[in-house]
């Protein structure tokens, strides 16, 4: 029965990741490149191939080289283990690009059901597709290639972080579409619309709910609020000593993490306690441990697997 559960989920993460795929192709196909427009990521430089050889080199079919010749890189530098899902994740992505590159109905154009007058409007809607589409595959331990494994590769053999390659790989991406014959500046900025619509929403997709936030609460009630959390919320609460330095008088301050969705019931029960209080409220990046995400440690379970296998 419990095989049976766990190829149920691998079935439904495989869905899942085959949904996401989906909406990253009709952000493309329906919405970007029937309209000429590009955008960042190997889509965009993809996009803009495809457009420079007038549709010969279709996106669908440079995305499949592109991506191959980086996952042979990406497994000489980490290994035969890189990622069986982002292997899939590409494969069906570059199914669905070359099927959906026929489907002319689907393409918002004039004559057509998604066809949208407002030009603006057209990577706004394909930034929130292809958020969905990759945020989706993440959650499920997947990717779509492309410039995430370039980043990687990077950031191994140089000091650059990973966010610095993706704006820098971006721009250059983004601005290459100036180099074609008949476009302009203003094509150049619906790229960073695109990219600026997919980074508003891809964090929600990725993280939603599960977030994690960090809480600093000042109050001469912090015994009972501290109480409340511990027994009813059954989370772990830390408390600092700090020196109120108008007044000079020791205080108590509680420190909290917490997943973003407990943040409502924390505060109904501080209002109601002291409405005195005064609380601060920060994003973290990620919280591991007990309580919240597993600590990663794959390359010591695969020493610590060697070793009981020897």
């Amino acid at each position: 029965m419990i095989q049976k559960q766990k190829v149920l989920d691998v079935l439904k993460d495989y869905l899942i990741m085959t949904l996401g795929a989906l909406f990253v192709t009709v952000a493309w196909e329906a919405f970007m490149i029937p309209n000429g427009m590009s955008a960042g990521g190997l889509m965009g430089l993809c996009a803009v191939i495809e457009f420079a050889t007038g549709g010969t080199i279709l996106a669908s079919y440079s995305y499949v080289v592109i991506n191959a010749a980086l996952i042979i890189i990406a497994v000489l530098i980490f290994g035969i283990g890189f990622g069986f899902r982002t292997l899939y994740c590409i494969g069906i992505q570059a199914i669905m690009l070359k099927v959906f590159a026929g489907f002319h109905w689907i393409q918002a154009i004039p004559g057509n059901f998604l066809y949208i007058p407002e030009n603006i409007m057209i990577p706004i809607i394909a930034g929130v597709l292809e958020a969905i589409g990759v945020g989706l595959a993440i959650r499920k331990g997947g990717s779509t290639g492309g410039t995430d494994i370039v980043a990687l590769i990077v950031n191994k053999y140089w000091p650059i972080s990973l966010s610095t390659m993706f704006l820098v790989t971006d721009f250059f991406i983004i601005t290459s579409i100036l180099f074609l014959p008949g476009k302009a500046f203003g094509d150049m900025m619906y790229g960073y619309i695109m990219m600026a619509a997919y980074a508003a929403v891809i964090d929600f997709v990725v993280v939603g709910d599960k977030g994690a936030v960090q809480l600093l609460v000042f109050s001469s009630k912090h015994k009972e609020i501290a109480d409340y959390i511990c027994s009813k919320m059954e989370r772990g609460v830390t408390v600092l000593k700090a020196i109120g330095w108008y007044t000079k008088q020791e205080k108590d301050v509680l420190l909290l993490l917490m997943r973003r969705n407990e943040v409502p019931e924390v505060t109904r029960i501080i209002k109601d306690l002291d409405s005195r209080a005064f609380m601060t409220v920060n994003k973290v990046g990620g919280v591991y441990g007990e309580g919240f995400e597993e600590i990663k440690a794959g390359i010591s379970k695969l020493k610590k697997k060697k070793n009981v296998d020897a």
